[in-house]
C-alpha cells in the first residue's frame, strides 16, 4: 500500500485540528467541574473518559496524566485573567480602577477556575513552564497599574511589594465574597473601596 501523499497528510491534521481542541476543551471543563465540586480525590483519568463519554484511554492522549491535566486547565485560567486584564485601556483615566473591576469580574463570572487557580498547587510548577508562564503573565497583569503609579509618583514603594500588597487585598476579599462570608451590610463593594482607599492613602507620596 503505498504512502499517502504529504499534502493529504496535512489537511487531514489541520481538519482535525478543531476537533482535537474541542475534545481537550471538553475534558478540561469535566475536569475542572469535578475538581469544585467533589475535589481533587475524585478526579481520576478514568473517571474523567466516564464523564466526557469517551474511552478509558482517550485523556492520555492530550494529557501525560493528571498532573499535567490539573496545569492545563490553571494554564487557561490564568490566560484567560491576563486577557481580562489586558483587555483594559492603557490611557484611561481611572485605569487602576478599571483594572480592578476587571479583576474582580472575571472572578465572579468565572469562580470555578478561580478556585482552581489558587486552591490547587502543582507538586512541581517548574515542570510546566506553560502554567508557570501564564502565572506570571497574571501577576504581571494584575500588578502593572501599580508599578505605573509608582512611576508617576502618584505611590511611594517597591512596585513589586506594592503589586502584591494591593493583590493580596482584593484576592483575601474575592475568596470571602465567593465563600459567602461578606454580609449585605457593609456589602463587598464597600469593604473593597475601604480597603483599597486606606492603602491609597497610606502610600501616597
Amino acid at each position: 500500500m503505498e504512502d499517502e501523499p504529504a499534502t493529504l497528510v496535512k489537511a487531514r491534521r489541520a481538519r482535525s485540528a478543531p476537533a482535537r481542541e474541542a475534545v481537550r476543551e471538553r475534558l478540561c471543563d469535566a475536569a475542572a467541574k469535578l475538581l469544585v465540586e467533589e475535589g481533587e480525590a475524585a478526579l481520576s483519568m478514568r473517571r474523567l473518559a466516564a464523564e466526557v463519554g469517551c474511552s478509558a484511554m482517550a485523556p492520555y492522549r492530550y494529557f501525560a496524566d493528571k498532573e499535567a491535566l490539573i496545569a492545563a486547565i490553571r494554564t487557561a485560567a490564568f490566560n484567560r485573567l491576563a486577557d481580562a486584564l489586558d483587555g483594559v485601556a492603557a490611557d484611561g483615566r481611572h485605569r487602576a480602577a478599571d483594572i480592578g473591576d476587571a479583576y474582580v469580574r472575571f472572578a465572579r463570572e468565572n469562580p470555578a477556575a478561580y478556585k482552581l487557580m489558587f486552591d490547587l498547587a502543582q507538586p512541581d510548577e517548574a515542570a510546566y513552564p506553560e502554567l508557570t508562564a501564564a502565572a506570571v503573565r497574571g501577576r504581571e497583569a494584575m500588578a502593572g497599574y501599580v508599578r505605573e503609579l509608582v512611576e508617576a509618583g502618584v505611590l511611594v514603594g517597591d512596585p513589586v511589594d506594592l503589586g502584591y500588597v494591593f493583590w493580596a487585598a482584593i484576592h483575601g476579599l474575592i475568596v470571602l465574597d465567593l465563600a459567602g462570608r461578606i454580609p449585605a451590610d457593609p456589602g463587598f463593594e464597600t469593604l473593597r473601596r475601604t480597603v483599597l482607599g486606606a492603602l491609597m492613602r497610606g502610600l501616597r507620596a
